[in-house]
């Protein structure tokens, strides 16, 4: 009898923290009941990715979150803005067959805890997060737990549409915390990276604002005013404060931090408006120091907001296709330069999103 080897694929693992990925042959893994096995076609490249290369986060006053603690083991294959094509199913699959294209809800939680029950996957205490506690899209393939993660993506730009499982729902959950919008308040953004500039087309295009865009990069601030915002600002500036305020007048309703820096923080609070809302999304890091008889006597609100629901995707792949919602700038590389692609989102060189491409 002849011996068939078992079908192969590769990964670009991250076998110890502040490594280099390397290209690693492992065994194509078999779906099993309602498992989906996927052909990674793409996969951007995001913050979070060098947050969990380095294993921890910065917590301000020299502490750190070390991500051993959040269920990263290593070795571990990163990626989580996933698109592909269905190269195999479990046999309880019934809702797509090999060759469909789909969209990963990559913010998988342990299934049966209430939050997951809910629907809340992503604020799930035992996450299973594709590229972060599980095997991620830098890779060719791709285990998915569940059918239902798969999302319909059909007449999209598949580059374009992989960047909604991070950034996209990343901004519609934290813009869906400062809603309803009464007309005429003002919001600030702060970061236009490739978040930031999502949000800022979403914004936009809700109606939302006027809008004032706060990121130190000269050329960011451009890409801000060519979307179309209000105003823009250099928080470095040495009267960001100042300018930020003669811009609200007294009307800065709320703020979304896509970078989550101390600076960023504090300059967004004590820009608010009594009432108004931070929602802080970015993980830069640091600590907040802030006198709390304000918190009650100013009425404002701070909240985090991490990535977003499967429910959430859902509707912003919807109202992405409704509204034909603007791409931010996407620049494709392969997926063997991904090391590369690290180290320039590390270094600020990337005005959008870098996105990988399988062959």
């Amino acid at each position: 009898m002849q011996d068939f080897a078992p079908a192969r694929t590769t990964s670009w693992r991250l076998n110890a923290s502040c490594e280099a990925l390397v290209a690693t042959d492992e065994p194509r893994p078999v779906p099993k009941g309602r498992e989906v096995l996927m052909r990674v076609s793409h996969c951007g490249v995001c913050h979070s990715d060098i947050h969990i290369r380095e294993g921890k986060y910065n917590l301000g006053g020299g502490k750190t979150l070390d991500l051993s603690q959040r269920g990263l083991k290593m070795p571990l294959t990163l990626g989580h803005e996933i698109i592909g094509t269905v190269d195999s199913v479990g046999p309880d699959v019934t809702t797509v067959k090999p060759g469909d294209r789909r969209l990963l809800h990559t913010w998988i939680g342990c299934g049966e805890c209430p939050l997951c029950k809910s629907g809340d996957e992503n604020l799930c205490a035992a996450p299973q997060f594709l590229g972060v506690q599980a095997r991620g899209g830098f890779a060719d393939h791709v285990l998915v737990r569940d059918e239902e993660f798969l999302v319909n993506v059909d007449g999209m730009d598949p580059a374009v549409a992989a960047t909604y499982a991070c950034s996209g729902v990343t901004v519609f959950s934290a813009v869906n915390k400062i809603r309803p919008h009464r007309e005429g308040e003002k919001i600030a953004v702060f970061g236009c990276g490739g978040l930031g500039q999502t949000a800022l087309q979403l914004l936009k295009a809700l109606g939302m604002g006027p809008v004032i865009a706060v990121d130190p990069s000269p050329e960011k601030r451009r890409q801000a005013e060519a979307i179309g915002v209000a105003a823009t600002l250099d928080p470095n500036a040495p009267d960001a404060a100042q300018q930020l305020a003669a811009f609200a007048g007294g009307r800065l309703a709320s703020a979304l931090d896509f970078v989550g820096s101390e600076d960023t923080a504090m300059l967004a609070i004590n820009g608010l408006r009594k009432g108004g809302t931070l929602v802080l999304v970015g993980l830069f890091g640091g600590e907040l120091r802030y006198p709390l008889p304000f918190f009650p006597m100013r009425a404002i609100t701070v909240r985090g907001s991490y990535v977003g629901s499967l429910k959430e995707l859902k509707e912003f792949v919807a109202l992405a296709k409704q509204v034909k919602l603007p791409p931010i700038p996407i620049e494709k590389r392969p997926m063997s330069a991904v090391n590369e692609a690290l180290h320039d989102l590390e270094e600020g060189k990337v005005a959008g999103r870098i996105v990988l491409e399988n062959a």
